[in-house]
């Protein structure tokens, strides 16, 4: 290549506008997808906040225990980008983090996303969805809500048993979305292929964001 036109290529990658870094927030992100989306995020620049009812067990060397999410410490050595924050999940009876005052200030307020990810599909589920509305509404409506859920006919494999309860309470947690926030998305993702449908959640946050 001519050294003049070299000289232009250059000059003209210089001008291109640098990509922008988003701040995305991960509730219940610390399953199988959350860990894939968190690490996946976090490699292309942007910083992400995980919601966690224990940020300290969450962060262990090892798992402590199966009742509440882990990501390890060595996950976040590699992962500079994650950080986690306690929370009250939406119920207050169920609070085991003990610096969950102030995470919808120190999250949502400077979030560009929220993606719901919290399992279970029992009643806190829909408290977790409530409360996530509620506050990004009160702190930051302008964010986009991505909330995700199994697909109907694949839940008795991700969680059996009471799947009629189910089925209607993962519609609610998405009808309190669709109906309160004017910027959403509604993703129903295949089971046992985390890393495939945490890219399908990336390009959702790509395209939705502006990326």
């Amino acid at each position: 290549m001519a050294p003049s036109v070299l000289l232009l290529a250059l000059l003209a990658a210089a001008t291109l506008p640098a990509a922008r870094a988003f701040h995305i927030i991960l509730a219940g992100g610390t399953g199988p997808v959350g860990a894939s989306l968190a690490s996946s995020l976090s490699s292309d620049g942007h910083s992400v906040s995980v919601l966690c009812r224990n940020a300290f067990l969450a962060a262990a060397p090892a798992r402590v225990t199966s009742e509440f999410g882990w990501l390890g410490e060595k996950f976040l050595e590699q992962n500079p980008g994650v950080k986690l924050r306690d929370w009250d999940g939406g119920d207050l009876l169920d609070i085991v983090g003990q610096d969950f005052l102030g995470w919808q200030e120190d999250t949502l307020a400077h979030a560009d996303a929220v993606v719901n990810l919290v399992g279970g599909f029992t009643n806190q589920r829909e408290m977790a969805a409530e409360r996530i509305v509620r506050e990004s509404l009160r702190v930051n409506p302008t964010a986009l809500q991505v909330t995700v859920s199994p697909k109907e006919d694949e839940l008795p494999i991700v969680s059996p048993g009471q799947n009629t309860i189910k089925v209607a309470r993962l519609k609610q947690c998405e009808d309190l979305v669709s109906v309160n926030c004017a910027n959403y998305e509604c993703l129903r993702l295949e089971a046992n292929r985390a890393e495939e449908e945490c890219e399908r959640i990336k390009k959702v946050l790509y395209d939705r964001l502006g990326q």
